[in-house]
């Protein structure tokens, strides 16, 4: 088999390496979803003072199999009312952007001679955020297929929702590329690599730590909260919103329909964590030990991908925490913060950027 491999030319190769971190990939991600979900729900369950899933294998481990069983085999309902074409395809589109997007996330260095990254696109912000806003269309085609009043106003809130915060997201990061200079994932983290230059050298807080200036941590806020508001979670889950609109737009799903939505919520938050690790917190580095530096060993590879999933769990902690801990917002304070608050702030932080980056040139 090696033998056979190694006769193979380079772009076949190429081709084969791709598809086998296609599949890795896809498969990390289901399995962070499955236990994502198995943590929230045990972390909401300690503090509302409850036990939580314990029963399905030990310590209630394997609840997300019995879980997928269920979606699965239970009965599908399709309503007579739905609008049928429309109401089949939203939950199709509800998964598919977070998947594409994993194409251009470095959730490594390299492994053997392989880059850690599917796609290493030069645009892969732009790609990123180009997937991302395909996003909406999802709940909106749920709210409207539904032909119900409730479905429909949870879909007018997420398309106002969505479109407000994507653009405070976008800008957020500007500042983070003009340091940078490049809008190459693997490059920003590059740029975080190290420690910071002014501390003793017995003291190696990473660079990422703060990044490089306040300018990007006011950034990393903007786009925390954008983050929270882009996938529908508390305090800002109003197009869902079970005491108002009793549920949103997957009012008239059920079985697999409904699990594809599920899906979908927590596939973009792994993703929006992922971004968030690569942005803001180093990616794949670590200052200690040289792991900031390429993997030489496909052990210091795997140890890279371990510290990557570590951040990114951290993230995921972060979301569920908040979810259980915070009051919705009303609707007119979702959207007065996020056009008269973080838009203007983004847009003040791209120009102190601007002028900092041309001041320290002269």
């Amino acid at each position: 088999m090696i033998a056979w491999f190694n006769n193979l030319d380079a772009a076949t190769q190429g081709v084969i390496f791709t598809g086998v971190k296609v599949i890795a990939a896809f498969a990390v991600m289901m399995t962070i979803f499955a236990y994502t979900v198995l943590a929230e729900r045990r972390i909401c369950a300690f503090i509302q003072g409850r036990v939580g899933p314990n029963r399905a294998g030990p310590f209630g481990l394997l609840q997300p199999a019995a879980d997928g069983v269920k979606a699965f085999f239970k009965e599908e309902i399709t309503p007579a009312h739905v609008r049928k074409a429309l109401y089949l395809l939203a939950p199709m589109l509800a998964l598919i952007p977070a998947v594409l997007n994993l194409a251009v996330i470095p959730f490594g260095s390299t492994l053997g001679r392989q880059p850690m990254v599917i796609a290493n696109l030069n645009v892969g912000i732009l790609y990123t955020f180009g997937i991302v806003s395909l996003g909406v269309y999802s709940i909106v085609l749920a709210g409207y297929a539904a032909n119900s009043k409730y479905p429909f106003l949870g879909g007018i809130r997420s398309s106002a929702q969505l479109i407000s915060y994507e653009i405070a997201m976008g800008m957020s990061v500007i500042p983070i590329f003009l340091f940078v200079g490049d809008l190459n994932l693997g490059s920003v983290i590059a740029a975080q690599a190290g420690t910071l230059s002014w501390l003793p050298a017995w003291l190696p807080v990473p660079n990422w730590f703060v990044w490089q200036s306040p300018m990007t941590f006011l950034a990393f806020g903007i786009f925390l909260v954008a983050a929270f508001a882009e996938t529908n979670r508390t305090p800002f889950d109003l197009p869902e919103a079970e005491q108002e609109l009793a549920g949103g737009y997957n009012i008239e799903y059920s079985s697999i329909k409904f699990a594809m939505f599920f899906m979908g919520e927590y596939a973009n938050m792994i993703l929006v964590s992922a971004m968030m690790v690569t942005l803001f917190f180093g990616g794949w580095t670590l200052p200690w030990f040289g792991l900031d530096q390429p993997a030489t060993t496909m052990l210091l590879g795997v140890v890279h991908i371990g510290i990557f999933l570590a951040k990114l769990f951290a993230f995921l902690l972060v979301f569920i925490w908040v979810r259980w801990m915070w009051p919705r917002f009303r609707y007119d304070q979702l959207m007065d913060l996020g056009w008269r608050r973080f838009v203007p702030v983004a847009l003040g932080n791209i120009m102190v950027t601007a002028v900092w980056l041309w001041w320290q040139t002269k």
